[in-house]
């Protein structure tokens, strides 16, 4: 395990734009302090901040502004992963001299590569940088139990795992049991698992920003052993939202930005080109499931 280990809630950053889509700066900010002061235990920017969308020059200001609006509350983890190795070092120590706390690094994909190339990528991206790299099982590049362990024992700063390919809760016991306690073991999927991938080893989870009190509560109510507490609080809370959430395409991201509007956290729900266009029936339903969680609209 690592010396100061990061565990918890550690909600993955939306990006607020625009409706031109340029960066809203100012959303960014309130959207920062609204999870710290709900007592999350890091952030982090991802995949579910769109940073796949970004130009390079936006790839690194995100970086730099995220790490000034957090300014050591708590931890902040970039994901750096690539398609190339040379390519992730670059991303992993952009990151790093931007402040990043840790680096999330899923393995390359676009073209399959054996156990060997996954192996020296992270390797060499670990070799590059001084702070601890989790590793990202996606189920586009799946990280085995054994392959993992691998990892970690020829690149001990990749002491961490966010567990993502199906069926996470089998992945998360099997991964807990092959590792015991050389890995911190996360996980992710936007956190629909939380309770059942902690009864089975995990020691956190990275899900969407747009509800960090509630899981923040969920994980204070299994740490102190009420675990029925802990299931009312995520049906109540998530059941609903994450019913939409998992009907497909990129429609996540419009559920959660339109809660943060309505949260009066961030000023619009705008996702950047190209996403799914949401029909007006499911519409209806999104601002049905929304209005539970935030009765009354609150103003930017």
């Amino acid at each position: 395990m690592p010396k100061s280990m990061i565990e918890g809630v550690v909600p993955i950053l939306v990006t607020p734009f625009f409706d031109d889509g340029s960066i809203d700066d100012e959303s960014l900010e309130r959207l920062i302090d609204f999870n710290i002061a709900a007592g999350v235990h890091g952030l982090g920017v991802a995949l579910g901040s769109e940073i796949f969308k970004f130009t390079e020059a936006e790839r690194q200001d995100i970086a730099v502004r995220v790490v000034q609006a957090v300014n050591g509350r708590v931890p902040v983890v970039m994901n750096t992963g690539a398609n190339g190795t040379a390519l992730g070092v670059h991303y992993a120590r952009l990151a790093e001299e931007a402040g990043a706390d840790a680096l999330m690094i899923f393995p390359p994909s676009f073209f399959p590569v054996g156990a060997d190339e996954i192996a020296d990528y992270y390797r060499q991206i670990a070799k590059s940088v001084s702070i601890p790299l989790i590793m990202q099982d996606i189920p586009q590049a799946p990280i085995s139990p054994s392959l993992a362990l691998r990892i970690v024992e020829s690149s001990p700063s990749a002491s961490y795992i966010k567990v993502e390919t199906l069926p996470v809760t089998t992945k998360v016991a099997d991964m807990a049991k092959a590792a015991g306690d050389k890995l911190v073991i996360f996980g992710g999927a936007g956190g629909g698992y939380f309770i059942e991938e902690l009864r089975r080893g995990a020691r956190g989870t990275m899900p969407f920003c747009s509800q960090p009190a509630e899981f923040v509560a969920v994980w204070d109510l299994f740490n102190k052993g009420d675990e029925a507490g802990a299931m009312r609080v995520f049906e109540s809370a998530f059941t609903a939202l994450n019913r939409l959430s998992g009907q497909g395409g990129d429609i996540f991201y419009h559920v959660h930005k339109q809660l943060l509007v309505r949260r009066g956290v961030i000023r619009t729900a705008h996702v950047r080109s190209p996403t799914m266009t949401i029909d007006p029936l499911t519409q209806r339903e999104l601002d049905a499931v929304i209005a539970q969680i935030q009765p009354e609209p609150v103003a930017f």
